[in-house]
């Protein structure tokens, strides 16, 4: 069988396309659609992005799938994190309508229903190597958050451990604020 080569898209004309605005990332020069996210996930990124808000809100630039433009293996990546942050003195004075011009100082991923932790965990090591300072990884089947940052192994909290980082200065939190908050402790 003869295979068709996918039609590689650069990162100018993916920015400029209607793919930018949706749901999609710009992986290895090709669109690819994020998974569709179902109700554990949803009410996570709502719990996350209300803590966040009240964490950082004057600190800098908090996004619910905001893409940003990072190379990986050299290439250009746009990923979308399901939530992220910027600090504010990092960001132009001109910034637009438009992709995160920078790496973000925290990138968030939530682990949806048919995804796995081992991929999840390839994507955030993905981000360390592209300038991310910070990712997490959150699952709300284990509900566990497994934090990844440069030049260390990564850390996994649950319950009440909290979950403190010198890089996000005062952001305080336990895995069992964050699902008693997204109503999912009995899920």
């Amino acid at each position: 069988m003869v295979q068709t080569p996918k039609t590689q898209i650069t990162l100018e004309a993916f920015l400029a396309s209607p793919a930018s605005g949706t749901r999609c990332e710009l992986i290895d020069g090709e669109i690819v659609p994020k998974v569709a996210p179902k109700r554990f996930h949803s009410k996570t990124q709502r719990a996350l992005l209300r803590i966040l808000e009240a964490w950082g809100e004057e600190k800098g630039e908090i996004g619910v799938e905001w893409a940003v433009q990072l190379k990986r293996n050299g290439r250009d990546w746009v990923p979308v994190p399901d939530v992220s942050f910027v600090y504010a003195e990092r960001l132009p004075d001109d910034l637009g309508d438009q992709a995160c011009p920078v790496p973000v100082d925290l990138a968030v991923e939530i682990i949806s229903a048919n995804q796995t932790f081992g991929i999840m965990a390839e994507k955030a090591v993905d981000y360390i190597m592209a300038g991310v300072a910070r990712v997490w990884i959150v699952d709300p089947t284990a509900k566990t958050i497994t934090v990844f940052k440069p030049n260390a192994l990564p850390v996994t909290y649950r319950g009440s451990r909290h979950l403190t980082d010198e890089h996000l200065t005062h952001l305080t939190l336990t895995v069992r604020q964050l699902f008693a908050q997204a109503g999912l402790l009995g899920e």
